[in-house]
């Protein structure tokens, strides 16, 4: 199997395009097995990929996984049907159709509309307090986000700090982390539930409210999908959108001449936000897929129970799709990245993640001179399986001129 080449690997965390090529083109799917002790088949090629995100009898249940593969992957908080497991990413239809049903409607287009420009005004004043030698990730994309997040939620102000900690170490997949991921899922938990009970007694004008409202109402959220939806909300949508601002951020300063594009253009700002997702998105695989029956995927039939992984970033740069594909491309039309996923698991966040990833790169460009501040191989990575994206990105830049806005 090919451990060097694998997600994940920390050789690869900076840069595993390279290796995703070879994969891609030496045939696929591939069977690997992973430093965790998982194993499954990784889809690399754009047509597969999106094949298997749309094909019923690949389950995202990991009830219909091996025995031996359930054995190794237990403490997997977003892909575990125990706790707060029981979400979008883990069922199927029927189950699946009725549960996004009842969330979907909090997260419109008319709605998410109404929050752009508290989002915009919020990057606009962080981005005003940045100085040289900034962490674009800890002072501006993190807090961004979390603060997008907990408005949309209704976290309180007091809590968001705790919220950010309990996150970060639920996400994280670094050796030797598992105790404490295990706390802080145990910690986040029970602050949900308290959050409930709040608003049950106090509700809101946020999700939260809304959903706890709904909560036991014949065919409505039960206890427990609740409670799983809102995990599902604050962990993925918190970790996802941080990573489109750092590596959509590092993939401007390593093609300058993108950057001056977009600076020249800015009404570009959302095509771009989409090239962007396309040539480095954060989420680099999918969540997994287990057959129901035998299935012939890419050329090779899959035993029924096989676990599944599709490599979104591969497909991203799937040459027989996309022309140049290692190349970002502001200008680019035809973009069908597979970044959100396809077919009835695509990411419910989507346009939020856009909403917020536009906002804030908008104010990133406009920082005169804008550099990283540390060499590129020194940058640290994070090491989830499904998440990836710089854990830091400081960065320098030139002053703005005393009177002029900076947007």
């Amino acid at each position: 199997m090919l451990e060097e080449m694998l997600p994940g690997h920390p050789n690869l965390l900076a840069d595993p395009y390279p290796a995703y090529a070879e994969l891609r083109e030496s045939g696929a799917p591939h069977l690997v097995r992973l430093r965790s002790g998982l194993y499954g088949w990784l889809v690399t090629r754009y047509d597969d990929a999106r094949a298997a995100l749309t094909d019923p009898r690949l389950s995202k249940d990991p009830r219909h996984a091996p025995d031996d593969w359930q054995q190794a992957g237990r403490g997997r908080p977003l892909e575990d049907r125990s706790g707060l497991g029981t979400h979008l990413l883990t069922t199927d239809p029927p189950e699946h159709t009725r549960l996004r049903r009842l969330v979907s409607g909090f997260f419109t287009a008319r709605r998410l509309a109404e929050l752009r420009p508290g989002i915009e005004s919020a990057a606009r004043t962080l981005a005003s307090r940045l100085t040289p030698g900034a962490d674009l990730v800890a002072d501006f994309a993190s807090p961004l986000q979390a603060g997008v997040i907990c408005d949309v939620l209704g976290v309180p102000e007091r809590d968001r700090t705790d919220f950010r900690r309990w996150t970060t170490a639920v996400v994280s997949s670094q050796a030797g982390r598992n105790d404490a991921r295990r706390a802080a899922l145990g910690e986040l938990g029970a602050y949900v539930r308290g959050l409930v009970a709040a608003k049950r007694r106090a509700p809101g004008d946020d999700v939260i409210s809304a959903m706890s409202a709904a909560a036991g109402d014949g065919d409505r959220l039960t206890e427990d999908e609740l409670l799983s939806m809102i995990f599902l909300l604050l962990v993925a949508g918190y970790e996802t959108t941080i990573g489109l601002i750092g590596l959509g951020t590092y993939t401007l300063l390593r093609h300058p001449a993108q950057l001056d594009r977009l600076r020249a253009r800015p009404e570009l700002i959302e095509r771009a936000v989409e090239e962007l997702l396309r040539h480095d998105g954060p989420v680099e695989l999918a969540t997994w897929r287990f057959a129901l029956e035998p299935v012939e995927l890419g050329g090779v039939r899959l035993a029924a129970g096989q676990p599944i992984l599709v490599a979104l970033a591969a497909a991203n740069r799937d040459p027989r799709r996309f022309a140049e594909p290692d190349l970002p491309d502001l200008d680019r039309e035809d973009n069908g990245h597979l970044s959100f996923g396809h077919g009835p698991h695509y990411c419910l966040g989507a346009l939020l993640a856009r909403i917020v990833g536009a906002a804030a790169l908008a104010e990133v460009v406009r920082l005169p001179g804008l550099a990283l501040a540390v060499p590129e191989e020194r940058l640290r990575w994070r090491a989830s399986l499904t998440i990836r994206g710089p854990q830091e990105l400081p960065v320098t830049f030139g002053r703005i001129p005393a009177g002029q806005p900076q947007s």
